[in-house]
């Protein structure tokens, strides 16, 4: 995926199961995905967000 700030940068997530740091994905009936945990970027523009039902909330 790209990150949602606008920086352009290519985020990858590893969502196997024997995996280790990953991340779990859901589909809701409207086809929304949701992340979990949250994606913390520890360089480039260091954005953290959750991906809850298709839209990004910003942590603070």
């Amino acid at each position: 995926m790209r990150c949602p700030c606008g920086c352009g940068d290519r985020i990858e997530l590893i969502i196997l199961k024997e995996a280790r740091p990953r991340w779990d994905v859901s589909v809701n009936k409207a086809r929304e995905p949701s992340l979990r945990p949250s994606v913390w970027r520890k360089s480039g523009c260091t954005s953290h967000f959750w991906v809850r039902e298709g839209r990004i909330l910003w942590c603070e």
